[in-house]
Protein backbone atom coordinates (compact mmCIF):
# COMPACT_ATOMS: atom_id res chain seq x y z
CA UNK A 1 0.00 0.00 0.00
CA UNK A 2 1.42 3.37 -0.97
CA UNK A 3 2.22 5.84 1.30
CA UNK A 4 -0.59 8.00 -0.09
CA UNK A 5 -3.08 5.50 -0.57
CA UNK A 6 -3.02 5.04 3.57
CA UNK A 7 -3.01 7.83 4.46
CA UNK A 8 -6.18 8.59 2.53
CA UNK A 9 -7.30 5.28 4.56
CA UNK A 10 -6.76 7.09 7.69
CA UNK A 11 -8.41 10.42 6.96
CA UNK A 12 -11.41 8.20 5.97
CA UNK A 13 -11.69 6.28 9.21
CA UNK A 14 -11.07 9.78 10.94
CA UNK A 15 -13.89 10.83 9.39
CA UNK A 16 -15.71 7.89 10.24
CA UNK A 17 -15.33 8.84 13.55
CA UNK A 18 -15.99 12.22 13.41
CA UNK A 19 -19.43 11.33 11.67
CA UNK A 20 -20.21 9.24 14.62
CA UNK A 21 -19.66 11.11 17.27
CA UNK A 22 -22.21 14.18 15.64
CA UNK A 23 -24.20 11.25 15.49
CA UNK A 24 -23.96 9.99 18.79
CA UNK A 25 -23.29 13.58 20.74
CA UNK A 26 -25.50 12.41 23.89
CA UNK A 27 -23.90 9.45 24.21
CA UNK A 28 -21.10 8.85 26.21
CA UNK A 29 -18.02 8.69 23.68
CA UNK A 30 -15.21 6.26 25.22
CA UNK A 31 -11.78 6.54 23.36
CA UNK A 32 -11.33 3.25 23.68
CA UNK A 33 -14.65 2.34 21.86
CA UNK A 34 -13.89 4.95 19.07
CA UNK A 35 -10.36 3.41 18.28
CA UNK A 36 -11.85 -0.49 18.15
CA UNK A 37 -14.46 1.08 15.78
CA UNK A 38 -11.76 1.99 13.46
CA UNK A 39 -8.86 -0.64 13.97
CA UNK A 40 -6.44 1.53 16.30
CA UNK A 41 -5.15 1.23 19.42
CA UNK A 42 -5.73 4.08 21.52
CA UNK A 43 -2.60 5.68 21.26
CA UNK A 44 -2.40 5.34 17.39
CA UNK A 45 -5.70 6.41 17.63
CA UNK A 46 -4.95 9.58 19.83
CA UNK A 47 -2.12 10.62 17.52
CA UNK A 48 -4.12 10.12 14.16
CA UNK A 49 -7.01 11.85 15.27
CA UNK A 50 -5.20 14.46 17.20
CA UNK A 51 -2.99 15.17 13.61
CA UNK A 52 -5.75 15.09 11.40
CA UNK A 53 -8.04 17.50 13.40
CA UNK A 54 -5.84 19.44 15.48
CA UNK A 55 -7.43 18.79 18.82
CA UNK A 56 -7.42 15.64 21.22
CA UNK A 57 -11.14 13.38 21.02
CA UNK A 58 -11.86 15.16 24.72
CA UNK A 59 -11.54 18.66 23.04
CA UNK A 60 -13.04 17.68 19.63
CA UNK A 61 -16.46 16.00 21.89
CA UNK A 62 -16.57 19.21 24.09
CA UNK A 63 -16.15 21.75 20.98
CA UNK A 64 -18.92 19.79 19.09
CA UNK A 65 -21.35 19.52 22.35
CA UNK A 66 -20.66 23.26 23.42
CA UNK A 67 -21.39 24.27 19.93
CA UNK A 68 -24.97 22.10 19.83
CA UNK A 69 -25.47 23.53 22.88
CA UNK A 70 -25.01 27.37 21.14
CA UNK A 71 -27.38 26.46 18.61
CA UNK A 72 -29.87 25.19 21.15
CA UNK A 73 -29.33 29.27 23.07
CA UNK A 74 -29.82 30.81 19.77
CA UNK A 75 -32.89 29.24 18.92
CA UNK A 76 -34.70 29.83 22.32
CA UNK A 77 -33.72 27.34 25.01
CA UNK A 78 -35.34 28.94 27.98
CA UNK A 79 -33.24 27.26 31.05
CA UNK A 80 -29.17 27.35 30.56
CA UNK A 81 -29.04 24.28 33.23
CA UNK A 82 -30.80 21.68 31.23
CA UNK A 83 -28.63 23.13 28.03
CA UNK A 84 -26.14 22.38 30.41
CA UNK A 85 -27.07 19.00 31.41
CA UNK A 86 -27.71 17.77 27.68
CA UNK A 87 -24.08 19.02 26.85
CA UNK A 88 -23.14 16.39 29.52
CA UNK A 89 -21.90 19.44 32.53
CA UNK A 90 -23.39 18.70 35.94
CA UNK A 91 -23.56 22.19 36.83
CA UNK A 92 -24.85 25.93 35.22
CA UNK A 93 -21.48 27.32 36.75
CA UNK A 94 -18.99 24.06 34.65
CA UNK A 95 -21.13 24.95 31.73
CA UNK A 96 -20.58 28.25 31.72
CA UNK A 97 -16.75 28.44 32.36
CA UNK A 98 -16.02 25.62 29.84
CA UNK A 99 -18.80 28.08 26.76
CA UNK A 100 -16.48 30.73 27.66
CA UNK A 101 -13.42 29.30 27.50
CA UNK A 102 -14.49 28.04 23.97
CA UNK A 103 -16.40 30.79 22.78
CA UNK A 104 -15.32 34.05 24.89
CA UNK A 105 -18.53 34.32 26.26
CA UNK A 106 -20.97 33.75 29.00
CA UNK A 107 -23.92 31.50 27.59
CA UNK A 108 -26.18 33.89 29.07
CA UNK A 109 -23.97 36.95 27.07
CA UNK A 110 -24.32 34.74 23.77
CA UNK A 111 -27.92 34.16 23.47
CA UNK A 112 -28.28 38.05 23.17
CA UNK A 113 -26.03 38.26 20.04
CA UNK A 114 -27.22 39.25 16.63
CA UNK A 115 -27.88 35.96 14.79
CA UNK A 116 -25.18 36.64 12.06
CA UNK A 117 -22.29 37.19 15.13
CA UNK A 118 -23.26 34.39 16.96
CA UNK A 119 -23.22 31.52 14.12
CA UNK A 120 -19.50 33.08 13.17
CA UNK A 121 -18.28 32.19 16.86
CA UNK A 122 -19.94 29.04 15.99
CA UNK A 123 -18.22 27.94 12.81
CA UNK A 124 -14.73 29.85 14.24
CA UNK A 125 -14.81 28.25 17.82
Amino acid sequence: MSMETETRNYCERIHTVKKYIYEHIDEPLNRQVLAEMVGFSVPHFHRLFTAETGESIAAYVRRVRLERAGRKLRMGAIDITEVALAAGYDTHAAFGKAFKQQFGLSPSEFRQLDCQVATKILKKG
